[in-house]
Order: C-alpha cells, then structure tokens, then sequence
C-alpha cells in the first residue's frame, strides 16, 4: 500500500527525513512514531504529494507519486496537521463542498455519505452551529469524517486524537480498528507510544529524520524470561523457586522463568495461591527507547 526507497527530503541544510524505506503493507494497522520534530509529518506530506521529495521513490497503492497522485487520492483518505474547514459554514456544508470538490463520488449519494460519516465520528448529532464554535476535539472529529467521504482502501492519519478526551481517543481507537476489519488500511503517524501500543500491528520508529526500526508489534514486544506472579504466599514462593525472583513488591513478584505453566503448576504442587500470572513483555516504550537512544524522551511531549 506504501513503499518508499531512499526517500529524503532537505530543506536547504537541514535534512528533515533522510534515506527512508518504509513498507506499508495491506490490511496493516501501521504506527509511525517518532517525537515531534523528527521529520513523521513532512513524510506523510510527501506521501499524498503535498510536498516533493528532494530524492528517492515513494509509492501509493501502486503507483508512483508525485507523479500519479491524482490517480491515487480518490481511494485514500487523509488527516494531516489538523483538520481544514470553513469556519462561517456548519461541518455538513464544509463536508458537502468537500466531496463536490473531489473525484469519485456521487451527488446522488452525497448527503447519505456524508450523514454516515457524521454518525462514525460521533458528530451526527450537532446542529448547523458554525465550524469555528467547535472544540479542537470536534474538528478533529470532522476532519477524520472527511477522510471516510468514500470508504478509502486506505486511511493515512497525523496526530488523529489530537485534543480529544480519554473517552474520544478510545472511540477512534475503536473505529480505526473496525474500519481496519472491513478492509482498511491505517497508517498512522504519531508521537503517542501508548496509543500506537494499544491500536497498530506493526510500527516503524523515525528518529531526526531516519528510519531506526520497523517490524510487527508482536515481535518487538517479545517476552523478556520472566514471568509476573501475583500471590498472597508470596514469602513461600520465594522461599521455594531458590533465587530465580528478582523482584518482589507485596504480593507480586518477578521470576526468571520461560514458562508460566510450568511455573503455575510447580506453585500449585508447593500449595501457593496463585492470583494471577503472566509472562512479562517488553514495552513499545522500552523497544522505543533501545532504537532511539539519548533525546528520545521527546515522546509524548505535546504536539
């Protein structure tokens, strides 16, 4: 869905993205992370031709872009740097100028479009008040409607929870990931470790414009040896596994172990209660900072 070979982009000195080769494949929940200012946005421009590239290859769906762009976009949808409206007119009209603007879709068809894609996004319910009274939250909200005008094969989102509350980011959240199971694929670029973790199935890591790591979630997040335990017998699980907890605090402890039934089953058989037990994961954030390096605690900074 997106390839890109070598892609680069200066400006003048400085070098906002340097040599990238990403692969986006379909049907992939894609998390492009990187802390603000790392050269995630100039990318994404780069990929719906709103910028060129000073050198490399980029392709969309296919087929080359800048080149054959205005092939591609009908069956894309975009969010980037925040949504754009007129401010005077209700979201459904800057909505229905929108789609009268561009290729692929019917009039016959535009107000029911445009009413399912209010519903999906959550603004189905407000009135004809102007676009300038809404909350950051809300033109988020329709500048991710925008994007659905007409089903794109795929979505390619910058910052999409931007100024929502907690309730919002897990709505979206949850309506990337249906949309995702109807045959979409989302591209998403942002500076949150938490919600690429909770949301994307695979990750790319840009870092002052580089490409430092790209692979599935699952694979990064793979089990380090230790398996967490929670117990109320704690001091007599200790007593029993002679060394292998590394960790303890109350009832829960860190054990080396590779696997927690064996684990599970050796408490069991010694008569500890076991409340609960798993193996322990890296973290996105762990994986993350490994990739990165000094100054990756930008992420989660404020956009």
């Amino acid at each position: 869905m997106i390839t890109t070979r070598a892609l680069t982009k200066r400006f003048g000195t400085t070098v906002a993205v340097d040599a990238v080769d990403l692969r986006v494949r379909e049907g992939d929940r894609y998390g492009f992370l990187g802390p603000n200012g790392s050269g995630k946005t100039t990318l994404v421009r780069m990929l719906l031709g709103l910028v060129y590239a000073t050198s490399g290859e980029i392709e969309l769906l296919g087929k080359p872009v800048p080149k054959r762009v205005a092939e591609v976009l009908p069956d894309v949808g975009a969010l980037v740097e925040g949504p754009g409206a007129y401010g005077h007119l209700s979201g459904r009209r800057n909505l229905a100028l929108l789609d009268a603007a561009g290729r692929g879709g019917s009039r016959r068809t535009r107000r029911g479009r445009i009413g399912e894609a209010l519903e999906r996004v959550g603004l189905a319910h407000v009135d004809q008040r102007p676009v300038k009274a809404y909350s950051l939250g809300m033109r988020q909200r329709l500048g991710l409607a925008a994007a659905l005008l007409r089903k794109p094969r795929l979505l390619v989102l910058d910052e999409p929870t931007n100024g929502l509350d907690p309730q919002g980011i897990r709505e979206i959240r949850e309506l990337l990931i249906e949309l995702n199971r109807d045959g979409t694929t989302v591209f998403l670029s942002s500076h949150l470790l938490a919600e690429v973790e909770h949301l994307c199935t695979r990750v790319g890591v840009v870092d002052r414009g580089r490409l430092v790591l790209e692979d599935e979630l699952a694979a990064l997040r793979a089990a380090t040896g230790r398996v967490l335990v929670a117990t109320p017998d704690a001091a007599d699980a200790v007593a029993i596994l002679d060394g292998r907890v590394e960790n303890r605090d109350g009832e829960r402890l860190v054990i080396r172990h590779e696997d927690p039934a064996a684990l599970n089953a050796l408490l069991v058989r010694s008569g500890v209660r076991v409340r609960s037990i798993d193996s322990e994961r890296r973290t996105l954030e762990q994986v993350v900072l490994e990739a990165t390096g000094p100054g990756s605690d930008r992420f989660g900074e404020p956009g």
